[in-house]
Order: structure tokens, then C-alpha cells, then sequence
């Protein structure tokens, strides 16, 4: 059959894969290469979560679920969210279980962008937010968040960017890649804003629990008026460490949960069985210990996060202070390259995989995104493989003047 791009959605076909996967394709290719460069903890899943998914499969629990997930998991999501984010949902209609965070981004986008609606979407940002908006009909709006301004959203962007298509508007913070976040009274300052305009709010507060320097996550839906404008899309892979599991949660109210449900239900039936009860299980026992194995973890972090910056400093590449997440993104600009010359540079050189920043925004064009979900003893020798490969680019540049 000939021209069969003719035949294709148009929209998905001009899409560009993901700078991530794009680049550490080549990296994943590479013998004994450092890879500095995938979000995914490097712990694995507790025993006593991976526990309750054998014995599930050894009782035949291995059937659907309810669509919206199990009764037992959408209710201990319930205490989670009211304990955590101070925020009360109704498990039988306005929680719903999916396969990971990033199904519940994507079904909330299009239960809410009709064609032609516009996305706001601060950069830098995750990879999938303005793809999905576009794959929905809509379309994405890039907010540039600056390093001046710590990468938050201010009043001043989202008022310039508003026009009479504004939908929606996506908050992800803490942040990847920046590790940037917004704390309470950042986000009651966008609120006049948002009300003012009727707009929706997709919070993706995935990396909600790893916040560092004493910061109090705060979820715009908790605030003044917000819950009934307001989509939480959320997970266990970031900081119960399940990423294969592939299992999230959305709270929105009845009337939004009711749009994403059908979609959800249409689309994917029910998440899967095993993962609902490792999760139902990592819920329960966090509850019982007060989330020690969580807090052990984002220790861990950051002691890597407080490396990672001093190392920074020794080196000579100015970096953001990350308050969250498990990423930081130093520029690269003093050595005269931009972050994706930098990192094919680094890794022809020394074998060492960052991802250039431009893949999480134009914007980002001078960053590179490094993550410290590796051992500590793995970041000491890949910084010192960086500082040799900047040594060396500065050298070569001087020896050229």
C-alpha cells in the first residue's frame, strides 16, 4: 500500500518523540555508559508491598476490578489525600484509579479540551503535557518560567497568556525537571487570576511527598475555592519506588470525575489488579509506620541532592537551588555550549548520559537535566567525569583563542 502517512492522524504523526527517550536510546546503547538521565527511583519496591501482589496472585485475585479501581484502594487513597493535602474526596465517585500518573494526565486533558481549546503549560516541564493537549485537539500554550523567578508561574505570565480559548491550566510541582516548587503562597496569588478567567486546574503532584529544605507541599486544590476547579493526578511510582507497577490516581469532583471515568472505562477497563493491591498495601503500611520507608527514602535524596549541588559549585556550573523532585538542572553556558552539544559532547567523551534541557522546553536551551535517583557512589564518579569533559572543552576553547 503506498502513502500510508496519508492515512494517519495527522496530529499524532507530526508529533516528535520524546528528547528523553530519543536520547537515551542512544545512551542504552552504549557498554558500561553512566546513565544519569532516567526518573525512576533506584530502589526497589518494599518487600511487604511486593508481598501483597504474590499473595494476591497465589489467592487468584487476578481478575478486573471495579473500573475505577478497587473499593479498599480508593478508600485508603481518600484518607491519604485528606491527611495529606487536606483535601476531602468521595472514594465511590470522585476517585479513580489508572495505569499511572500518565493516564490520568492524559484522560483529564481530554475530558476537558474540546478542538481548538487553549492548554497553558509552564516550561520547563515533563514531556508529555503539550503532546497530549494537541493529541486532544487542543492547543498548548507555553508559559517560559525563568531561573529569576525560581521557575514558578507568576501572576504576571499567566495573566499574558490568557485569551478568551483558555481552558486549563497545568501546574506540576514539585517539578521535573527543575525541582522547582510552588509553595502555598505562590499558588493563592494565581488563584484571583484563575477564578477570574474560569479556568480548570490539572495539579500533577506525582512528586508530591520528596520536597527537601523544610518545604510544606501545598495542593492548589486546597486552597480558597480551588477543589471544585481542580484535577489531582498523582501516583506510587516516585515515592513508593513502583514505577513498573504502573499505577496512579486522580481526585476530581463528581461532575469532572464522571467525564474522566467514561473515558478511562472506554479506554483502559480497570488498572491492573496485582499493582491495586501492592498499592493498597503500600497505603496501609505507610499508615502504620507514619510513611517512615518514604521518609528513608527522600533522606537518601537528599544527601545525593546536597552532593550534587556542592559538586555543582566545585565545578563551576551555576545551578538551581531543587526544593523537590529528585532532578536538578545545572546550566551548562559558562562552557560555551548549549545543553545538547553538552551532552552528546559528554557522552562520546566520557560515556556519561544527562538529558539536554531542550527537551523539556525551548526555552531550556543551556540546561541539562541530571537526576540523583542513583547510588551517591554513582554520582561522585560521573561528576568527576564531568568535571573532566568541562576541563577539557574550556582548555580546547582557550587553546582555539
Amino acid at each position: 500500500m503506498s502513502n500510508i502517512s496519508s492515512l494517519l492522524n495527522p496530529v499524532a504523526n507530526a508529533l516528535p518523540m520524546s528528547g528523553i527517550r530519543t536520547f537515551f536510546g542512544i545512551a542504552a546503547a552504549r557498554k558500561d555508559c553512566i546513565s544519569l538521565g532516567v526518573g525512576e527511583p533506584d530502589f526497589p519496591t518494599p518487600p511487604a508491598f511486593c508481598k501483597a501482589g504474590i499473595e494476591s496472585v497465589q489467592q487468584g485475585r487476578t481478575g478486573y476490578t471495579a473500573n475505577a479501581g478497587l473499593k479498599e484502594l480508593r478508600d485508603a487513597i481518600a484518607k491519604y489525600t485528606s491527611n495529606f493535602i487536606g483535601v476531602d474526596y468521595c472514594p465511590e465517585n470522585e476517585i479513580l484509579v489508572t495505569v499511572g500518573a500518565s493516564e490520568g494526565i492524559d484522560a483529564s486533558i481530554r475530558a476537558i479540551c474540546a478542538a481548538g481549546d487553549e492548554v497553558l503549560v509552564p516550561e520547563p516541564c515533563f514531556v508529555c503535557y503539550a503532546p497530549l493537549v494537541a493529541l486532544a485537539g487542543g492547543v498548548p500554550v507555553s508559559i517560559p518560567c525563568l531561573r529569576e523567578d525560581d521557575f514558578k508561574v507568576t501572576e504576571k505570565q499567566l495573566r499574558e497568556k490568557i485569551t478568551k480559548k483558555t481552558k486549563a491550566l497545568i501546574l506540576a510541582y514539585p517539578n521535573n525537571p527543575t525541582g522547582a516548587v510552588m509553595e502555598k503562597s505562590d499558588l493563592a496569588a494565581l488563584i484571583p487570576i484563575i477564578k477570574q478567567h474560569n479556568l480548570l486546574v490539572i495539579s500533577d503532584e506525582i512528586y508530591a511527598e520528596l520536597s527537601y529544605d523544610g518545604v510544606e507541599f501545598c495542593s492548589i486544590a486546597s486552597l480558597d475555592g480551588m477543589r471544585e476547579r481542580t484535577i489531582v493526578v498523582s501516583g506510587f511510582s516516585k515515592y513508593f519506588a513502583m514505577t513498573g507497577w504502573r499505577l496512579g490516581y486522580v481526585c476530581a469532583p463528581k461532575e469532572i470525575c464522571d467525564v474522566i471515568f467514561k473515558i478511562h472505562q472506554y479506554a483502559i477497563m480497570c488498572a491492573p489488579t496485582v499493582a491495586q493491591y501492592v498499592a493498597l498495601e503500600a497505603l496501609n503500611s505507610s499508615f502504620r509506620d507514619n510513611f517512615s520507608t518514604v521518609r528513608q527514602m527522600r533522606d537518601i535524596y537528599d544527601e545525593r541532592r546536597k552532593f550534587l549541588l556542592k559538586r555543582f559549585d566545585e565545578i563551576g556550573l551555576p545551578c538551581f537551588r531543587p526544593r523537590g523532585a529528585f532532578y536538578s538542572f545545572p546550566s551548562v553556558a559558562p562552557t560555551g555550549l548549549n545543553g545538547k552539544d553538552f551532552a552528546y559532547g559528554l557522552l562520546d567523551s566520557k560515556n556519561v548520559a544527562v538529558v539536554p534541557g531542550d527537551a523539556f522546553g525551548s526555552h531550556s536551551e543551556n540546561f541539562v537535566r541530571i537526576s540523583y535517583a542513583y547510588s551517591l557512589e554513582t554520582l561522585k564518579t560521573a561528576l568527576s567525569l564531568i568535571e573532566e569533559y568541562i576541563n577539557e572543552v574550556i582548555d580546547k576553547t582557550a587553546g582555539s583563542e
